[in-house]
Parts: structure tokens; sequence; C-alpha cells
């Protein structure tokens, strides 16, 4: 019987949970591109699976600096992974968000934050809180298209 390592069973750990970050991703993507949005389903797809995959790199990054002798001399602060996820899709979300021709309304604000949200989701995916990125994409997806539905009746 073939036997993983344990190395390899940590890498499989890892790629499961980007699986699993950009299957929510996709989720939310493939509600973007059913409302054909700007960023619809590869986007947020890859959105969910990167943030996931910075967030493992740095763990693992932060471990291998603490396992060695120097570590007294390096000092790591993990929110600021989290930082620099979510100021690198903010810069995505702005690409998004455009003014109407007549100058009358704002577009693509909801996308936007969609992608936001996207990379909380794939950071808590990361984090191992799958209960968590489960909930809160299925209660993004609900209030989405229920606020939808009252926009619509609402500005009838």
């Amino acid at each position: 019987m073939f036997a993983l390592g344990p190395e390899l069973q940590t890498d499989l750990t890892y790629l499961l949970r980007i699986i699993i970050s950009m299957i929510l991703g996709g989720f939310i993507g493939l509600e973007r591109e059913m409302a054909e949005k700007p960023a619809g389903l590869r986007t947020h797809v890859l959105v969910a699976g990167s943030a996931t995959l910075l967030v493992i790199l740095a763990d693992l990054i932060i471990s291998q600096f603490q396992a060695q002798e120097a570590s007294n001399l390096i000092q790591s602060d993990p929110i600021r992974i989290f930082e620099a996820i979510m100021v690198g899709i903010s810069f995505l979300g702005a690409g998004t968000i455009w003014q109407s021709e007549k100058g009358k309304k704002i577009e693509g604000l909801t996308t936007a934050a969609s992608l936001f949200f996207t990379g909380a989701l794939g950071i808590a995916v990361a984090l191992e809180k799958y209960l968590l990125a489960i909930a809160s994409g299925l209660i993004l997806l609900g209030v989405s298209s229920l606020l939808k539905k009252l926009e619509t009746r609402l500005l009838k």
C-alpha cells in the first residue's frame, strides 16, 4: 500500500483548503456572473484561492523563521498578511467601479464588495474556519438575492 509522507499529507491538506476556498468563491462569482457584472466566476475563484494560498504561505514562512536560530532577530505580525491581501483585493475591486454614462449612478460597488468579501472567505478557510466561511458565504448569497428583489420592488 502506498503511504503518504507527512509533508505530502500537509501539502494535500493545504490544497484542500484552497479548493474549498475556490468553491466558495465560485458560488459568489456565479451570482455576480448571472447578474452580468464585470467580475464574475473566474475572478472570485481566483481571489478566494489566492487569499487562502497567501495566508498558508505566510504561516509557513513564519514557522520556518521561528524554527531557525535567528528567530529572536525576526519578528512577525501575521495580521499584516491580511492587510496586504485585502489592499490588493481592494485595487481589483476599484477596477470594477465606474460612473454611468449620464453620471447619475455609480456601478460596480456590489461587485467590488463581493470581491472583498470573497478575500475574507479565503482567509477564513486558510485559518480552518470552515463553518464561518460557509455560513458567511451563504448569508452573503441570501442577503444579496433578497436585497436585489427588495430593490426591484421598491424602485418600480
